[in-house]
């Protein structure tokens, strides 16, 4: 049976300036953080649909019913704003459903969601998440700050396993340290699975006849430092999340 799965995010556009003297002038990079999340699904039998955050803002699906072709759904460091704002809403004031209603009534109707952290993912930097109070925030199991709810650990933080879970089923030992998560807190009926220092890193619950989780740290660096998305034990957390969620 084919397992598929849209995740919206991990994208981004650099603008430099390099100054030399009188003169200067300007570079872009662009770049994805996608890959070792991606490859670790495919490696479980997930089909990956893809979108970076640009190409999100236009085609991220409107409608329960467009959402309901996946077994999942991930969010991982896109803004609400990506959603929240189609170009033809910002620019041209037309009238188009709001997409975080969207996943939430997919999830509600069975579908699966997963929120993985970052700088703009639950509050994030200066808290230009903008989650909290919205959908999303309804059908997660944490709640979120009004404010910048980044906890940045560049000495490391070494996860630990709270609770046993099929999401972490097949991980076993010790986890390698983290970077960096965001703080958030588990509400009633949330079941706390990993924790990060003294806050939970993975938190999975129901909404309606879906499933969600909330994974508060990234999937890539720079919260993932090299040893994490290396770890022979990251394939293994990333497809039971997913699994968990799309109920595989």
């Amino acid at each position: 049976m084919t397992k598929r799965v849209l995740i919206a995010g991990e994208s981004w556009t650099v603008h430099s300036i390099h100054q030399k003297g009188f003169d200067s002038f300007t570079t872009t990079e662009y770049s994805e953080g996608v890959r070792w999340l991606k490859a670790a699904l495919e490696a479980g039998g997930w089909t990956v649909d893809f979108q970076p955050s640009h190409v999100a803002a236009h085609e991220f699906p409107h409608t329960a019913e467009e959402l309901a072709v996946y077994d999942a759904v991930i969010l991982s460091d896109i803004g609400a704003n990506t959603l929240l704002l189609h170009p033809d809403t910002f620019t041209k004031s037309k009238v188009l459903p709001n997409r975080l209603d969207a996943i939430r009534d997919y999830v509600a109707r069975g579908g699966g969601f997963v929120m993985v952290g970052g700088y703009l993912t639950f509050q994030g930097i200066d808290a230009k998440g903008q989650y909290a109070g919205t959908a999303i925030e309804e059908i997660l199991p944490v709640t979120l700050s009004r404010f910048d709810d980044r906890v940045e650990t560049p000495q490391g933080v070494t996860p630990k396993v709270a609770l046993s879970h099929d999401t972490v089923a097949n991980v076993n030992g010790t986890w390698p340290d983290l970077l960096g998560y965001n703080r958030v807190a588990p509400k009633d009926g949330g079941n706390v699975v990993a924790t990060i220092g003294a806050d939970p890193l993975l938190v999975t619950g129901t909404h309606g006849q879906g499933r969600t989780a909330a994974f508060t740290s990234d999937c890539g660096p720079h919260w993932a430092p090299p040893p994490f998305v290396e770890w022979d034990g990251y394939a293994s957390l990333w497809q039971g999340i997913v699994d968990w969620v799309a109920g595989k």
